[in-house]
């Protein structure tokens, strides 16, 4: 069997398809990746083809970020599903099934070519609030402001499905016309199938009934093996363990690497800080804080106080399994569902709104660190499973491999 796997987005999107990616390969699966440039070094890690799709998907430098027009929006979509109609059919050729994740806009495009080509399509997600339900109010919709409270959910997901048709309809609708196709009308549904799968572990983030026929596959995240480095060892060896500081591949809300770790030495505590896309850097020299780039979070967050973090569906799931207190401070889109769930398990602590203060992190670092929460982390820890790509390739083979024969390892 040949699969094509597809997404947009960041590290967070890229990282859940390499874990599936192992996973069909060790089954016999020919596996290949169409990602944003950003990741090929990750996916040569791995031994994973990638096809490079789309622009870079890190942020501009906060100097050089500017607010998105709603023509630079439109300008925007246009090309990334155009993109996807121009380069996904080659990347597909030869394939019996292709699966997709992220971004509703990186799933349009490629079911459209699955379609087309007449090749079993699959989409996956990572948090109850991304696909239809009477019990998860969706984040507004992009550059929307959001809704009145009180709003019905029903009214809430409507008014997304129609922002999406706004957004996306045309775009899409004239490349699908292009290549004999009918227009698309409910855009959520042709995105996310009526049969999505959720790559999202039970506990932490337990599936409600959906208006689609989703199935719950427990997160996937790749076993990583990688040893910390020297550096790092010497840095964790030489005190109490520190808190660590990091926010994936967002830009971080202004000063908030200085107030962060004001408040976790006000705690007594030492910091690692994960530079990560924002190029967050140290406030000074001194010796209590250690900056690092990519590291095995796995391995890392088994052996700190606490993670500060923006709440991103990865990160989440790393440090809940590492039994690992948490600070998550939700940016956009799934991260306040998952801050809300870490707050609802008494694991960690949810920050009221996107921008810390010293006030309000030194609040949230005495719930953190308290140790009942730390009880609690590690109670949560062992109720986690550890490998829904397994179960999402059982999915894969059995809608699709049964018919077809394994390619040899």
């Amino acid at each position: 069997m040949r699969v094509l796997l597809a997404t947009c987005g960041s590290r967070g999107d890229v990282e859940p398809l390499v874990a599936l990616a192992v996973r069909l390969r060790a089954r016999g699966a020919e596996v290949r990746m169409c990602a944003p440039p950003d990741c090929a070094d990750r996916l040569a890690e791995v031994g994973v083809p990638h096809l490079p799709l789309g622009r870079s998907a890190r942020p501009a430098a906060a100097g050089e970020a500017k607010p998105l027009t709603a023509e630079d929006m439109l300008r925007f979509t246009t090309e990334t599903i155009a993109m996807q109609f121009d380069r996904i059919p080659a990347a597909a050729e030869g394939c019996d099934a292709v699966v997709t994740t992220g971004l509703l806009a990186a799933a349009l495009g490629v079911r459209s070519v699955a379609e087309k080509l007449g090749i079993p399509y699959f989409y996956a997600f990572h948090c109850p609030s991304y696909v239809p339900s009477p019990y998860y109010a969706p984040p507004p919709p992009l550059g929307e402001p959001p809704a009145p409270e009180g709003t019905d959910i029903r009214a809430l997901w409507e008014r997304n499905n129609q922002s999406a048709f706004r957004r996306y309809g045309a775009p899409l609708n004239s490349q699908r016309a292009a290549i004999g196709l009918p227009p698309v009308e409910d855009i959520f549904e042709h995105g996310y199938t009526d049969h999505p799968w959720m790559a999202a572990d039970q506990v932490l983030a337990p599936l409600q009934p959906t208006d689609l026929d989703a199935v719950q596959t427990g997160a996937w995240i790749l076993p990583d093996e990688r040893p910390l480095s020297p550096e790092m060892e010497a840095f964790l060896d030489a005190g109490t363990p520190p808190v660590y500081l990091g926010f994936g591949s967002l830009r971080a809300p202004a000063d908030a690497a200085k107030v962060a770790i004001e408040a976790i030495r006000a705690h007594g505590r030492r910091v690692i800080l994960s530079r990560g896309w924002a190029d967050l850097v140290l406030p000074d020299d001194r010796d209590d804080c250690f900056a690092t780039g990519e590291v095995n979070q796995q391995v890392l967050f088994r052996r700190v106080a606490a993670v500060i973090h923006h709440g991103g569906a990865g990160t989440t799931h790393v440090a809940t399994r590492a039994g690992a207190p948490q600070i998550l401070v939700p940016q956009i889109a799934d991260q306040p569902y998952y801050a809300g769930r870490v707050a609802e398990l008494g694991i960690g602590v949810a920050h009221d709104g996107p921008t810390p203060t010293f006030e309000s992190l030194s609040a949230a670092l005495t719930t953190a660190l308290a140790p009942e929460t730390r009880v609690r982390a590690e109670a949560v820890a062992g109720t986690v499973l550890t490998d829904g790509a397994a179960a999402a390739a059982d999915l894969l083979f059995a809608a699709v491999g049964e018919e077809k024969p394994a390619v040899p390892a």
